[in-house]
């Protein structure tokens, strides 16, 4: 399984991802982001983020997301992307 810890910073938000995570998978989480090809985030929320960020390790992966974006939405966001919460 895989634990989400949204945390709310200066420049955007960060999610660090802890358990069964591979940076692989939110890396192509971002891809899909970045290409449009995900609908978790709303086309509003999405025109708010700058920049996406990847670090870390398989277990422990960390993604930042710059730009004015509230915790809020990104839990819901998160709530709804099928990469990180399909079945393994």
């Amino acid at each position: 399984m895989i634990k989400k810890e949204v945390t709310k910073l200066n420049s955007g938000v960060k999610i660090n991802f802890t358990g069964v995570v591979e940076k692989q998978n939110i890396i192509k989480m971002v891809e899909n982001c970045a290409t449009g090809q995900c609908e978790c985030m709303s086309d509003e929320t999405k025109a708010k983020v700058k920049d996406m960020k990847v670090t870390g390790n398989d277990g422990d992966v960390k993604l930042e997301l710059s730009g004015d974006v509230s915790k809020e939405e990104i839990e819901a966001a998160l709530a709804r992307s099928k990469v990180i919460n399909k079945e393994n």
